[in-house]
């Protein structure tokens, strides 16, 4: 028994020195060959357009966690830093390859309390979506670039990840000088080298909507041969963003973007936080929405209040997740949306760290090797996966 400990103590640590030559970290232990999934929490049944329903893996969770051990030369105050070892948190997620490969917010040490630290973006890949293995460095960051003025000191947080049926991959962040949130985008075609648009807003309509605070970006994709791209809707580039309420907007290069307005010029509020319900203080949109045979079908995050217009079935001022049905022939229309979250804080690591209040906040949705991959940050400190399987759909 000793022997066979330290022969496979010996093996984990040759796997780590192959990972890390590479510029990847290895997470996890073991790999298993096929994903355990915990029978689901009770919740009312699903309708025919929803998605789900989606179970977290049997003792794989948290995936990623915060870490001490990858170090960063930051540009910005020309030093060594600890980048992800405050919290790792709020993932976007996509594949590449034939691996998943997760795009996660890291927080430094930098400050005290939630935005008022740095974020940066890292990368880690996987083969089974569980397993991770970490680039040691960050992948998407505030530099000494054109972009420095809307990025620093906040950073870069809270990505949405989607590809192109060229393989040319889009990601849509949140860009934090910590004064006014906006939405950025950045194209790669390897997930490791990005280039910087800015801010998504800055010339749609004379820059009227630049300095609004801005976030959560679901482009519209939809799955094809086995993959979700991204779509147009008559000509056009679609998604869904916004925190307190559900907007949209559109564009021609999937760089420059113009918000959906009503006849007075104002944003189009399509969906908004509802008394009574678990999402009564916000509708914050996730993982990039999908275009299916049922309509547009938009995973989103929904905050509760605390006091006399919360959902007391829910703990005040968490977070859980819903979705929600657009028209296919008008994405600007809302249909319905659940009454009930298909997720909610159940775990420890949900309702510990940051956000002792609870939090399953999603953000990342694949579809890989048949099931729909769904990754969450938890509680603002960790990042978690749950799993649809389609063909065990009631």
């Amino acid at each position: 028994m000793k022997r066979s400990k330290s022969i496979y103590a010996l093996f984990l640590f040759v796997q780590f020195c192959i990972a890390t030559s590479s510029g990847y970290a290895q997470v996890g232990v073991k790999e298993p060959s096929t994903l355990v999934l915990e029978t689901p929490k009770p919740i009312a049944k699903l309708p025919f357009w929803a998605m789900g329903p989606f179970v977290r893996p049997v003792n794989v969770n948290p995936v990623i966690s915060p870490v001490s051990t990858t170090r960063f030369y930051d540009p910005m105050q020309k030093k060594q830093l600890d980048w992800e070892s405050n919290d790792t948190f709020n993932p976007a997620a996509t594949v590449k390859d034939g691996k998943i490969y997760v795009l996660y917010r890291a927080e430094d040490k930098s400050g005290v309390g939630i935005g008022y630290r740095t974020s940066r973006i890292g990368l880690a890949e996987s083969t089974n979506g569980t397993v991770m293995k970490r680039r040691e460095t960050p992948v998407l960051f505030p530099g000494n670039d054109d972009q420095q003025e809307f990025e620093w000191t906040g950073g870069c947080e809270d990505p949405r990840v989607a590809v192109t049926a060229d393989g040319t991959y889009l990601v849509l962040y949140t860009q934090w000088n910590k004064k006014t949130p906006r939405l950025g985008s950045a194209t790669s075609k390897d997930l490791i080298n990005w280039k910087k648009h800015g801010p998504i807003f800055q010339d749609a309509y004379n820059g009227k909507f630049h300095d609004i605070a801005s976030k959560s970006a679901s482009v519209l994709t939809v799955l094809k041969n086995g993959k979700l791209v991204i779509t147009k809707y008559k000509g056009k580039y679609w998604m869904y963003w916004g925190e307190s309420h559900v907007y949209a907007a559109t564009s021609e290069n999937l760089v420059d973007w113009a918000p959906v307005v009503n006849a007075d010029g104002s944003l189009k509020e399509l969906a908004s936080p509802r008394k009574g319900y678990f999402d009564s203080h916000l509708t914050e949109c996730g993982p990039p929405a999908i275009l299916t045979a049922k309509g547009i079908v938009l995973l989103y995050n929904g905050k509760n209040l605390s006091g006399a217009n919360s959902d007391p079935s829910y703990t005040a001022n968490s977070y859980c997740a819903g979705q929600m049905l657009f028209s296919a022939e008008d994405p600007s229309k809302y249909i319905t949306r659940l009454d009930k979250p298909f997720m909610v804080p159940t775990e420890s690591f949900e309702k510990s760290g940051q956000y002792p209040a609870g939090t399953v906040f999603i953000e990342g949705l694949v579809y890989y090797k048949n099931k729909y991959m769904l990754y969450y940050g938890c509680a603002d400190s960790r990042v978690a996966v749950a799993v649809y399987d389609p063909s065990k759909k009631k």
